[in-house]
């Protein structure tokens, strides 16, 4: 299978993983006509969330299982472009040096540069991610502080802004940020308004931007943008972006790591 069938399947089954939690039951017939893809294509797709607890299959099609609302987004992402995103966290946490003050947000891509992370001292880690919160609790040399708000269960995040006025004396080094989507005209996207805005409000306090994506995020356009493409200061995505969406944004000045 090509490397471009891959990135198409696991988008699909994203997609598929999605239009089940939206609609709470769906039948094989219905996903087929709507993806355009054959029965026996969907039946795969959903034995294969079936088999990672995000849904339970019935007859004729598949609902949400307990696993797939609560943790199923986050479990499912983490599972997608794993090796692409274990290269780009490396290399993200490659620009951050002890003692630094960093943003990372709720995106499976941030929890890959927190991996890298863990051996830092006298570092500080912003975020709004109980996932990061996690990772670092045997990284005694690494400071988390959490943004507070609403708990988002679905990807282990804190929503809202209603703690956010303890953090916005904070001068950050850096601020990692995945996107659903990645555009000159829009520039970072995301899907969820609440998690947009967390975004945007850690942005606010970084002194530079740094994108980390995947190559299925380039040439997409989430619901809300979040960060502008003049205010980014780096991406680093994998090898498979594609050449041009690449080429317009460097020669916007922006520095493009492929990894």
């Amino acid at each position: 299978m090509s490397v471009s069938r891959d990135l198409f399947l696991e988008e699909r089954r994203r997609q598929v993983l999605e239009r089940v939690k939206n609609a709470g039951r769906v039948s094989v017939a219905e996903l087929s006509q709507e993806f355009g893809v054959s029965e026996v294509t969907i039946r795969l797709d959903l034995q294969a969330l079936a088999e990672r607890n995000l849904i339970l299959r019935t007859h004729g099609g598949a609902v949400l299982s307990d696993a797939g609302a609560l943790e199923g987004a986050l479990a499912f992402r983490q599972q997608l472009q794993v090796q692409e995103k274990a290269r780009i966290g490396q290399a993200g946490a490659a620009l951050v040096s002890d003692g630094d003050a960093i943003a990372l947000d709720s995106s499976s891509t941030a929890l890959a540069v927190a991996m890298h992370l863990k051996n830092h001292r006298h570092l500080t880690i912003v975020t709004n991610s109980l996932a990061i919160g996690h990772e670092m609790l045997d990284a005694p040399g690494v400071t988390v502080v959490m943004s507070g708000g609403r708990l988002r269960r679905e990807i282990a995040s804190l929503v809202g802004v209603e703690s956010f006025d303890a953090l916005r004396k904070f001068n950050l080094q850096l601020g990692f940020f995945g996107a659903h989507g990645i555009t000159v005209e829009d520039g970072l996207t995301d899907v969820n308004a609440e998690e947009a805005v967390v975004k945007q409000q850690f942005a606010s306090l970084c002194r530079k931007v740094v994108a980390v994506l995947d190559a299925t995020k380039w040439g997409r356009v989430g619901l809300v943008s979040f960060v502008p493409i003049e205010r980014v200061d780096t991406v680093i995505t994998d090898s498979y972006a594609p050449a041009e969406l690449v080429d317009q944004i460097r020669t916007l000045g922006k520095e493009i790591a492929l990894v």
